[in-house]
């Protein structure tokens, strides 16, 4: 489970880089790519927390 804690923090980090670095591009290509990029770990981020609820049967641990 310390593995997808880890790959959804990782997750939480692109995102956040891909939505830096689209506010920051001025191309208009650049800017779709990295908003589909956010887009697509935001997809990935929720599958990893739903995979965790999963395991924690539905109940959040007390560090979360």
């Amino acid at each position: 489970m310390k593995d997808i804690r880890a790959h959804l923090e990782k997750l939480e980090v692109q995102i956040a880089d891909c939505e830096m670095i689209r506010d920051l591009a001025t191309d208009p290509k650049k800017r779709v790519l990295f908003t589909r990029l956010a887009g697509h770990f935001r997809l990935l981020a929720a599958e990893l927390k739903g995979a965790l609820a999963v395991q924690n049967d539905g109940l959040p641990r007390p560090h979360d």
